[in-house]
């Protein structure tokens, strides 16, 4: 199949998701076209399947804003008559549903019938879709594409309960390489960032107020308190400043490292105890996941779609968003006992292993099959 991925290329969930799948299905012979405004950072291998087309925003001043979803809408109607498209898989409703139903369009009048698939990730309908400014256009753009996905069951049932979607949402759930955390720790590594064999607690996330990464520095500093531990934050956002003045205030900053944005997190995963996400609303959780693979227990809230990843005294614990105090203790009875915690790391990587891509790409190409052309073969 000749398939277009169009996603934000960035280090947030859904461009990483839909990254990997695009490369995954490459691996499978499929020739997989990525439409974005710049190459995504999960694009850091040579495929002869995959293609990379940038989206040029012309500016002009009459324009305060650069109209980036017109200027879209025309990309994806250039790659799909000159590369002869299959279908179109859109990846985060806001823009990318309405663009691919206006290009839908335009190659219709010129005799194409381009299928179209989104998959919803989370915050384009449980935040910024639910803003009057844009309901209107979200729901009328999901309801016109040929399937839509959901990475979760409380993300289904979210997107029925915000909005007024009157098509079927199949559940096809958030996946990893596995492959990539098969191997060992770098004990060298570990040894910097932990010296006298303290836990390595680690938080990754894009720095955002839904993230409370707060909480993530009261936890630790409690724990801290009880355990000789270091904290590994990975990521960067709007919220670091505060966050280094948090870690200031509570004097943890000489055992805080912020690590910053980083594409090879496994490395940094294998060598970690612990993995916390408190986050106000996750629809997956897939950075908790990549923690899992890599056979790291995980504290989190059980907000959203977290309690179906992260199965609450197995392969870690959750409590309601907010509650720093359950979630500090846990942590401390957890690294506090080194038998528990090695069972929690195998439970971990279990778990993992049943949202390998292995397991789930083909849900996808399933249902690709029935919008493909007959023509259209692997």
């Amino acid at each position: 199949m000749r398939i277009g991925i169009v996603c934000y290329p960035t280090f947030g969930g859904s461009g990483v998701l839909a990254t990997e799948l695009g490369k995954a299905l490459a691996d499978k012979g499929h020739q997989v076209h990525f439409i974005t405004y710049q190459q995504p950072v999960r694009l850091n291998v040579f495929s002869a399947n995959i293609f990379y087309h940038e989206v040029s925003v012309p500016t002009y001043p009459l324009f305060d804003y650069p109209p980036y979803e017109l200027a879209l809408a025309s990309s994806m109607v250039d790659v799909i008559l000159n590369h002869d498209l299959d279908l179109l898989h859109v990846h985060y409703a806001i823009p990318h549903a309405s663009a691919a139903y206006m290009a839908k369009q335009i190659v219709l009048e010129r005799g194409r019938n381009i299928p179209v698939i989104t998959t919803l990730h989370g915050t384009d309908i449980t935040l910024v879709g639910r803003d009057k400014t844009y309901e209107p256009v979200v729901t009328f753009s999901i309801n016109q594409s040929d399937a839509i996905t959901a990475v979760s069951k409380n993300l289904r049932d979210e997107t029925f309960k915000s909005f007024a979607i009157t098509k079927e949402i199949e559940v096809v759930e958030n996946f990893i390489d596995n492959t990539r955390y098969n191997k060992r720790p770098i004990d060298a590594f570990k040894k910097v960032i932990a010296p006298n064999n303290e836990k390595i607690l680690i938080h990754a996330s894009n720095f955002r107020k839904i993230k409370r990464v707060e909480d993530v520095i009261e936890i630790f500093a409690k724990v801290h308190a009880q355990v000789p531990s270091k904290l590994l934050l990975v990521g960067d956002g709007p919220e670091r400043r505060h966050i280094e003045e948090q870690v200031r205030k509570l004097q943890v900053q000489d055992d805080v490292r912020f690590l910053g944005k980083q594409d090879q997190v496994e490395e940094i995963m294998l060598v970690s105890d612990l993995f916390i996400l408190p986050s106000e609303y996750e629809s997956f959780g897939l950075a908790a996941m990549e923690a899992m693979a890599a056979g790291v227990p995980v504290i989190s809230s059980n907000a959203g779609g977290l309690p179906e990843i992260n199965i609450d005294g197995v392969t870690g614990y959750t409590a309601p968003v907010g509650d720093v105090e359950t979630m500090s203790q846990k942590a401390i009875s957890l690294l506090s006992d080194e038998t528990l915690l090695q069972q929690f790391r195998k439970n971990a990587k279990a778990q993992a292993n049943k949202y390998d891509l292995q397991n789930i790409v083909p849900q996808y190409e399933k249902i690709y099959s029935r919008f493909c052309r007959m023509e259209c073969g692997a």
